[in-house]
């Protein structure tokens, strides 16, 4: 297991993959199809993996199904940082990032509490009771109604030494700008807004150098290679990038509520890498939308194979 910090330190270099969780006709999680999955991801050159995170539905997944997730994630992902989804209240947090400590992961990315909204002082007692309980490095997620800002950062990080990553869901620059001037190199910064792509290069002068790409769990290689553009600052590549594929994608992403998962599950199954169904209450794409990603992905494959790099 990884230090916190060399954990940080790890992920912060590079993109990050929160892959799907693999489901079958009954949304019985699939542990084969699945570690195969894990695999295969982390056989490209990826900073870190995030079992049962947002893409891979922890919204849905029981405590216990979240440790037998990252479990078999473990079985597959050697040398990289791999991270679990942890959330919920403050009880169950803390119950599942012991399970997730136990079953092999390196850190935690940690989710807003259920459903409640809290105030500075609640928040900060949530996130270090977490912290307290695990010898795993934790992100805090920052987003939804789990916002906390610059000061609340300082205190936690002032007394928590696992606390090394902030992931930013809010999209809200001032805030940003305030916990970087504040924070500065003490943690890494993780972007965490769907979809990632779109907000990266922004994102990188505010010191964000890593960010969560769903879209690397259908085609590793053309993240790879928009995520190198931004972090060379490749203006051209980036633009190109996002106007074949990125924003025609977004556009389809918000067709439907829940698409954000839906979609990359639709990913999958167009490259013939299937991963089921979605879990209720979310819905898959229907067979036209299916057919427009599939059309938007064959482009992008096409677009690479001129570049002389791999399609998926």
């Amino acid at each position: 297991m990884m230090s916190p910090n060399e954990m940080a330190k790890t992920i912060g270099a590079g993109l990050l993959s929160f892959p799907v969780t693999h489901f079958d006709e009954n949304q019985q999680f699939i542990e084969g199809a699945y570690r195969e999955h894990c695999a295969w991801l982390a056989s490209y050159d990826v900073a870190g993996l995030f079992a049962a995170g947002g893409t891979g539905e922890f919204f849905s997944l029981t405590p216990t199904e979240v440790v037998t997730v990252v479990k078999a994630a473990a079985q597959e992902v050697k040398g990289i940082p791999l991270l679990s989804g942890c959330g919920y209240g403050t009880a169950i947090a803390i119950e599942m990032a012991k399970g997730v400590e136990g079953a092999g992961a390196d850190g935690i990315l940690l989710l807003p509490p259920y459903l409640t909204n809290a105030t500075q002082e609640g928040l900060e007692a949530h996130i270090e009771a977490v912290c307290k309980a695990t010898g795993l490095g934790v992100i805090v997620y920052n987003r939804d109604n789990g916002i906390i800002d610059e000061d609340t950062l300082a205190r936690l990080c002032d007394r928590n030494p696992n606390l090394v990553g902030f992931k930013d869901g809010v999209g809200d620059i001032e805030l940003m700008m305030r916990v970087y001037a504040k924070m500065g190199d003490r943690l890494t910064y993780v972007g965490g807004l769907p979809t990632a792509e779109t907000f990266a290069p922004a994102y990188l002068e505010m010191g964000v150098t890593t960010y969560s790409s769903a879209i690397f769990n259908f085609m590793p290689e053309w993240a790879l290679d928009f995520y190198a553009a931004v972090r060379a600052r490749d203006t051209e590549t980036i633009m190109n990038g996002l106007r074949d594929f990125v924003i025609p994608y977004i556009t389809l992403r918000n067709k439907g509520k829940g698409y954000a998962v839906s979609i990359v599950k639709a990913g999958m199954k167009v490259i013939g890498r299937d991963a089921g169904p979605v879990r209720l209450p979310l819905t898959d794409l229907n067979p036209a939308e299916l057919a427009e990603l599939a059309a938007l992905i064959e482009k992008a494959n096409g677009s690479m194979q001129a570049k002389g790099l791999k399609a998926a």
